[in-house]
């Protein structure tokens, strides 16, 4: 696998990871060891996530998820509703015959 492809799947699983400790983060150390990687490749991913937005370090020294991240967790969110309703209205025109 390409260096660019490993380092993407790195860096999704690490988010993956992240995920569920946006208040108080997790360490360098703590993803290592989950992710079965070594710290140095921990931190270059990280520090990728911080450049990029998807990743903040807090003023403990952790990480955790950037409110980005959990902005385009919200839009996803809200994208499903919409087409969850436009589904039902849908369904219920098919329902009662009308077009």
């Amino acid at each position: 696998m390409s260096e660019k492809v490993t380092s993407l799947s790195r860096g999704l699983r690490v988010i993956k990871a992240m995920s569920g400790h946006t208040l108080d983060g997790v360490s360098n150390g703590e993803l290592a060891k989950a992710l079965n990687e070594s710290p140095s490749a921990i931190t270059r991913t990280l520090q990728t996530l911080i450049e990029e937005g998807f990743a903040i370090k807090l003023d403990n020294g952790r990480f955790a998820l950037s409110i980005q991240m959990l902005q385009i967790a919200t839009r996803h969110t809200t994208e499903f509703e919409r087409a969850a309703q436009r589904m039902a209205e849908l369904n219920q025109r098919i329902n009662t015959g009308n077009s």
